[in-house]
């Protein structure tokens, strides 16, 4: 009787667990949520991985038109302003280590990394239209570029600290000068050492050669790049990059 007794404790006891996992599996089951990826989802993480992180999808013309909404959404949802906040917290840190003197600098690019073209592309769908030189131009002649706040409290973070920051874009001199450099101003952009623009005597030259020509002028003055940051992998590329490069993302265009 005595054993009958236990064994009995023990067949209840087991139940009562069993009953308790099935509870738990159960209210673990209820709150989860499911989370449902389509095809075209999966084809615009794995097509972003590829043009952002490695650079192995190169040149591109176009995004594809499967990715229109979740390039939509990854630009104006807030988490390309996530990803740019990470970024620059971690360009801070870097240049928190370091005690500037008058000789160090940085580069930093002008187009969709200073200031943005989003006004512009929200009309082309984000990239997948076809880059329209006539009417890109008609939209920077306005002076209306708004600024990246990421990127302008990135700016000031170096100005307070001490770099020589250098705004370095392909635009041309000769047609854009002024009005490259009163956008910068009202979006807050004070204090630089000097924008550079595309001079005649780098016309017809790739973003790369040209680019690297200019910081190779910078270094010559005797100044050291400490960084270099720019939203295309030609801003990175090339000779005279400085100690780091720091590529923030924009999946909306490839200047080759």
């Amino acid at each position: 009787m005595l054993l009958l007794g236990l064994l009995g404790n023990l067949v209840l006891r087991l139940q009562g667990q069993k009953l308790q996992r099935m509870m738990i599996r159960s209210e673990l089951d209820s709150s989860s949520e499911t989370v449902v990826v389509d095809d075209d989802e999966r084809y615009w993480l794995s097509w972003r991985l590829a043009v952002e992180t490695n650079n192995n999808v190169r040149p591109w013309k176009t995004v594809p038109i499967r990715c229109y909404k979740h390039v939509e959404n990854y630009m104006t949802g807030g988490q390309y302003e996530h990803d740019l906040n990470m970024i620059v917290d971690e360009i801070v840190f870097y240049a928190s280590q370091i005690h500037p003197t008058q000789q160090d600098a940085w580069i930093l690019d002008v187009d969709d990394t200073c200031i943005s073209n989003i006004p512009y592309y929200k009309a082309k769908r984000y990239g997948c239209d076809p880059f329209d030189s006539p009417v890109f131009k008609e939209w920077i002649t306005k002076g209306m570029c708004p600024a990246n706040p990421v990127i302008l409290r990135l700016f000031k973070t170096l100005i307070e600290k001490g770099f020589k920051v250098f705004l370095l874009t392909g635009r041309y001199q000769e047609t854009l000068a002024k009005i490259t450099m009163d956008n910068l101003h009202k979006q807050g952009f004070i204090g630089y050492e000097r924008l550079i623009l595309r001079s005649l005597k780098y016309k017809g030259q790739s973003a790369v050669k040209y680019k690297s020509s200019i910081r190779k002028e910078i270094e010559e003055e005797g100044y050291r790049i400490c960084g270099n940051v720019g939203d295309q992998w030609t801003d990175l590329q090339g000779e005279c990059l400085g100690k780091r490069t720091f590529k923030i993302p924009n999946p909306m265009y490839c200047i080759s």
